[in-house]
């Protein structure tokens, strides 16, 4: 019997151990070859026409040890030593694409380079290929393609010598057009980033994380950071903004001030996943004793602001340029009986609503580097609006509350979207309600 017993306690100790996960479950190469699809697509769909758009015979970027460029994960990452170059050659129909002085497993297992050669044959290989325009990451306006250094700028003409050196122009609209122009495979990698934003965002405004008179601001966003860390996920905010609104603005963000009963509550944060990076908020009412809902004025506000989403969902479509998309959508704002004001600075006016509306570029960083219709993205707002570019429907509306003794009531919604010929289309289901802390 003791004998039995032993073994059955031998076999319950080994249930318990932390077996290893059989391999074909390993979540790590899964994500690594959806990137690899991505990266496949764009330099088969995307990067020719880019090229050709923007008057580009080669691109070049250019790493070193401790200085990668911001398109390091788009490329292909790969483990740079001193100095490393990605270099892509139009081809016509196909771009060719070398990656020199870089390499290792993901990178080369990936498929989706020509050739690997080292940092040294960098001139050969350009002047093999004698190319008149040669793009390379310097950009005033994006920081996502202003990459190269200027001891890598200088570096690159000294290798290259006469008279490529001085065939070097900036790639900033090339970047923006190469990284803002979608795949399916992309938008669908996309939406499923928003979709866990979404939920972890909504979740963080519930009772499973919020105790009113206990829990604090600080105390929600942490929670949602190690969600990120448990998933392996990523996000492009520093701290989830989790903040208070009050009748005189902005109380407190993210910080030690204790949530009470009769909070109104906001939530500006997002995830990263897969080299995509979400833009969303999310708001929320902490119910006082007694009341199974927001107060009437509250509810108001909140249908005001989805009203005005409803004229942006319909209005924004491709155009020219993001700025005629953007007259034209304050048009219909305004004629739907909205106020436009700057930013935070609404009317003493109780008989109108005053908007702001920022929907700006996302996809691979919050605010992307694509075509945007944000009054803070200026250069971006003379960029052609195309079919299937990645926005965040941002918009901050002021609606009075009697509640609040007439006080604006500042409800901000966002979340991210598909731009078609048929206007804003979502990616995951989108702030419908105040989310209700019991």
């Amino acid at each position: 019997m003791a004998c039995r017993a032993g073994a059955l306690a031998a076999l319950a100790l080994l249930a318990a151990l932390p077996w290893p996960a059989p391999l074909d479950a390993q979540e790590a190469r899964r994500r690594w070859e959806r990137m690899c699809q991505v990266r496949a697509e764009k330099f088969d769909l995307v990067l020719p026409k880019a090229m050709h758009d923007n008057d580009l015979d080669m691109w070049i970027v250019v790493m070193r040890e401790g200085l990668l460029d911001p398109l390091w994960d788009a490329l292909g990452r790969g483990y740079v030593g001193d100095w490393a170059y990605y270099v892509f050659t139009d081809r016509g129909e196909r771009a060719e694409r070398a990656a020199l002085g870089v390499g290792g497993y993901k990178l080369e297992q990936c498929g989706v380079y020509d050739h690997f050669g080292s940092a040294e044959s960098l001139a050969d290989y350009v002047a093999q290929r004698d190319p008149d325009r040669i793009g390379v990451n310097m950009a005033a306006s994006i920081g996502g393609a202003d990459g190269l250094s200027h001891t890598s700028y200088l570096h690159l003409r000294e290798v290259l010598g006469a008279p490529y050196a001085d065939r070097l122009v900036s790639a900033e609209r090339f970047v923006s057009d190469f990284r803002a122009t979608r795949t399916a495979s992309e938008i669908a990698a996309f939406a499923e980033a928003g979709e866990i934003s979404r939920e972890i965002a909504e979740r963080a405004f519930s009772n499973e994380v919020i105790t009113p008179g206990v829990t604090t601001l600080e105390d929600v966003a942490w929670w949602m950071l190690d969600q990120l860390l448990a998933r392996g996920l990523d996000s492009s905010f520093d701290m989830p903004s989790v903040y208070l609104t009050g009748p005189t603005g902005i109380e407190a963000i993210s910080s030690d001030r204790i949530i009470q009963r009769g909070d109104l509550l906001m939530i500006d944060w997002g995830v990263g996943f897969l080299d995509f990076y979400t833009d969303m908020k999310r708001v929320a009412y902490v119910l006082r004793e007694g009341e199974t809902e927001p107060p009437p004025g509250i509810r108001h506000a909140f249908e005001r602001a989805k009203q005005v989403r409803d004229v942006m969902k319909a209005s924004i479509k491709p155009a020219p340029t993001a700025q005629q998309a953007l007259d034209t959508t304050w048009a219909a704002i305004e004629a739907a009986g909205f106020n436009r004001i700057e930013f935070n600075q609404p009317t003493d006016d109780p008989d109108v609503t005053d908007v702001v509306i920022g929907p700006h570029s996302v996809g691979n960083w919050g605010h992307g580097i694509g075509p945007s219709l944000a009054f803070f993205n200026p250069t971006q707002l003379t960029y052609e609006l195309r079919p299937g570019t990645l926005i965040s429907v941002e918009l901050f509306a002021y609606t009075a509350n009697p509640e609040w003794s007439g006080a604006k009531v500042r409800i901000p919604l966002e979340d991210d979207a598909v731009v078609t010929e048929r206007g804003v289309e979502w990616l995951y289901p989108v702030a419908q309600r105040i989310l209700v802390v019991k």
